[in-house]
């Protein structure tokens, strides 16, 4: 049974129960926290790196956790600041120019095992690499979370007309990508 997240802030904040309600924290949220992160950064490595991360800073910064928002709200936030901010890095620390970077990615893609599903998903997945950073974390909100735009704004700390545009945007920029593939 998956605790509530009254329930898991309850024992994250009595000193009795901290880390068994941390490690209950984990277990209930560590699986979509990775799939944002993975699904930003491609490589599983780094997606196991920025997961950890992720759970770390949580950790770190638990009391300053309001409750106002969701759990999963202030994760994924803490997630795709991370997945922005390791991409960010990347791209500065070996100069890749953005189409070395795509073309690089892209080539994870190719390789057997490296992604579950057909050519259409590969397809999708090189479609997205074409996309900025913000643009693609707000698609795998919107179409592959299935977030709210209310959702992803507190997520992102962007308005909701901003996410609905850059939404539009990605979604016209994938549909160009597919037809001209």
């Amino acid at each position: 049974m998956t605790p509530t997240d009254q329930q898991l802030l309850e024992q994250i904040r009595s000193p009795f129960t901290k880390e068994l309600g941390f490690r209950k924290l984990i277990e209930t949220y560590q699986r979509r926290v990775y799939q944002v992160i993975r699904r930003m950064v491609i490589i599983h490595e780094d997606a196991d790196d920025l997961t950890q991360n992720t759970f770390i800073k949580a950790y770190r910064y638990l009391d300053k956790f309001e409750g106002n928002a969701a759990i999963f709200t202030w994760l994924y936030r803490i997630a795709t600041n991370e997945a922005l901010t390791f991409l960010e890095k990347k791209k500065k620390r070996f100069s890749f120019s953005l189409e070395d970077h795509q073309e690089k990615l892209e080539s994870f893609l190719d390789q057997p095992g490296s992604l579950n599903g057909d050519q259409i998903q590969i397809l999708l997945q090189k479609a997205l690499l074409k996309l900025p950073d913000k643009q693609r974390l707000v698609f795998h909100l919107k179409y592959q979370e299935e977030l709210t735009y209310e959702q992803m704004a507190e997520i992102t700390g962007t308005s909701v007309g901003a996410l609905k545009a850059s939404y539009h945007h990605a979604v016209k920029k994938i549909e160009q990508f597919v037809l001209s593939e």
